[in-house]
């Protein structure tokens, strides 16, 4: 049993496709509308098909009321930490406190080193993380002159401001143990994507977490579990989630119970808006209630 008995949220992962235009706004309202937590979108600059995710984000906040939005997950290497917190505490106090950060180390190097992003080897995209997650959290702090020097990144006397109207949370996107120790010490949250990783190693992946927390004097319910996942509800299909809402439920409550995963946002692999509502409105609710029930006993 791995449950960290946090509260469970939902939410939907969207491409921020550039054709057609209204693309992501459909699916974002139909998911704040449907009263989904979050919206994640992806973070591939080097796509051509993609419209930028900050931009989409500011972009999709004014015709939305309460769904939090989070980049999922930034491409760190073509987003310099000291921008990337800048834009974020901005998008925070235009929405009202609406904001999270998805952060991750970098892939595709060929296609980030053809936008002049730089390539680097595992140990510096570990490092790189680390040190962003301390810069970031600077520049949102309520200090006068914020000064930090790294191996890769520096502050050398920035004014931080404006200041995020809520505590902006770093969910991080990784795989590898060194960077799943990074998470134990230093993140708010894990964001892996289930189509890149089997349901059975998820209990090692946690363990490794929670064992870098321990020792870091941290609560394990202090770190979000967030797991993005795709396919369809409804008729069975290849993927391993395709089917009824109740297999959905069956999963996602046992995900949740026994692995430890508190956060599931879903990424439609077809009829996206109506995808999303049936999320909402049939999966959701009865994994609240599912989990609910479970945990009384």
């Amino acid at each position: 049993m791995a449950d960290y008995g946090r509260e469970l949220e939902f939410g939907a992962s969207v491409e921020p496709l550039a054709d057609p235009p209204d693309w992501a706004v459909r699916i974002v309202v139909a998911a704040d509308r449907a009263g989904l937590d979050l919206v994640g979108i992806q973070d591939h600059p080097y796509q051509r098909r993609f419209l930028d995710t900050w931009t989409l984000i500011s972009t999709l906040v004014p015709v939305t009321e309460r769904v939090r939005f989070f980049p999922d997950v930034a491409c760190l290497p073509l987003r310099p930490p000291a921008m990337l917190a800048k834009a974020a505490a901005s998008l925070d106090v235009l929405s009202g406190g609406r904001v999270e950060m998805g952060l991750g180390a970098g892939a595709f190097w060929d296609a980030i080193v053809a936008m002049d992003g730089p390539r680097r080897s595992p140990a510096q995209a570990v490092r790189s993380v680390e040190e962003a997650i301390e810069v970031m959290r600077l520049v949102w702090s309520e200090e006068r002159s914020a000064r930090f020097e790294g191996e890769i990144y520096s502050l050398r006397g920035m004014r931080p401001g404006p200041h995020p109207v809520h505590e902006i949370s770093i969910w991080v996107g990784a795989y590898g143990p060194r960077m799943l120790t990074l998470i134990g010490r230093h993140a708010d949250g894990w964001v892996p994507s289930l189509g890149n990783l089997s349901p059975e190693r998820i209990p090692a992946m946690q363990q490794r977490i929670d064992d870098a927390a321990e020792s870091g004097g941290r609560r394990l319910a202090q770190i979000r579990r967030v797991l993005n996942i795709s396919g369809r509800i409804g008729e069975a299909g290849d993927r391993p989630l395709d089917g009824p809402a109740s297999k959905w439920v069956e999963t996602l409550t046992g995900l949740a119970l026994d692995l430890g995963m508190d956060t599931f946002i879903y990424w439609p692999q077809e009829d996206h808006v109506r995808q999303v509502e049936l999320f909402a409105h049939e999966v959701a609710p009865a994994v609240r209630e599912a989990v609910a029930a479970e945990r009384s006993h």
